[in-house]
């Protein structure tokens, strides 16, 4: 993997792929909502698995000789929790939550990193990512907790699925970074890929999607939405997140954190989801919370 401290400045050509994946990202989350009108929410998982781990095949068996098998369990590790876990946690949210909450509450990831670092693995944690931890997830409370009684888009207990799926992926990133640092990134989301895809077949069939998309007609606009969702969103994405940070550095790379929801508030609001101030004061809270834990 490259060394991203010796990385150059950002050009232009990386701020349009940081602009796109913003874009792509932060639209996922209605991509979701839309799937949910033709899927149940393991479909939706189990679709989206499927799509992306099939696209990532020809990238790693044209790195197979590559590719240290003893490390097999991490690469589990990774596949499930940076991408086959959240797959189904997102849609069990979005039954209840809106886009717009779901794509907010997506920013926990940095915090959610910090802190398994910080348990797991004994990295060093100063007052200033603490208290970014905890005013992210004051912020997050704001939105989930105290989501019903403000009726800024759904029931409270459906936080705790993103809340749950940010967990996942800051175990991911951990994971990565302690044992899998030395892989280039591209093949290692190709291998991690492929480790799901037995997972995939089975809730593919298990779930009745297949009986699902031959049985409505209409199904095809949902299996669109879901194929968006797993082409662009999590194939081409990874890859492009992955070279631009390689190319730059991980500080730029993570801006797209904060732009991420502010791409689902849109679409929230273009879809006419409920949007009060509490949304903004959730949102700012969790945003403040992920800059503090940088420093």
């Amino acid at each position: 993997m490259t060394d991203t401290t010796l990385s150059s400045s950002p050009g232009r050509q990386d701020w349009i792929i940081l602009i796109f994946l913003s874009i792509v990202w932060g639209s996922s989350f209605i991509l979701i909502k839309y799937g949910l009108d033709y899927f149940s929410p393991m479909q939706v998982g189990a679709l989206r698995v499927l799509i992306s781990s099939v696209a990532f095949i020809p990238i790693c068996i044209y790195n197979f000789k590559k590719i240290d098998w003893t490390l097999w369990p991490f690469y589990l590790l990774v596949g499930l929790c940076g991408s086959g876990i959240p797959s189904f946690l997102f849609p069990l949210a979005q039954q209840e939550l809106s886009s717009s909450v779901a794509g907010i509450l997506n920013s926990l990831t940095p915090l959610f990193t910090l802190v398994i670092g910080s348990l797991v693995f004994s990295t060093i944690v100063s007052k200033w990512k603490t208290l970014g931890v905890i005013i992210g997830f004051i912020g997050a409370v704001i939105l989930t907790v105290m989501g019903e009684s403000l009726e800024i888009g759904g029931k409270a207990i459906y936080g705790l699925f993103i809340v749950a799926a940010t967990l996942c992926y800051g175990t991911s990133v951990n994971v990565v970074k302690e044992k899998l640092n030395h892989l280039n990134p591209t093949i290692l989301s190709s291998i991690a890929f492929s480790f799901l895809i037995p997972f995939a077949l089975v809730l593919f069939f298990t779930t009745g999607t297949w009986d699902a998309i031959v049985s409505n007609p209409d199904s095809w606009k949902g299996l669109t939405y879901v194929a968006v969702l797993s082409l662009l969103g999590t194939f081409l994405a990874s890859i492009l997140f992955y070279q631009m940070v390689q190319r730059t550095n991980a500080v730029f790379g993570s801006s797209v954190t904060y732009l991420i929801p502010i791409i689902s508030l849109a679409w929230g609001i273009f879809d006419n989801e409920v949007f009060t101030v509490f949304h903004v004061i959730g949102m700012m809270l969790i945003l403040v919370g992920v800059y503090l834990s940088r420093k």
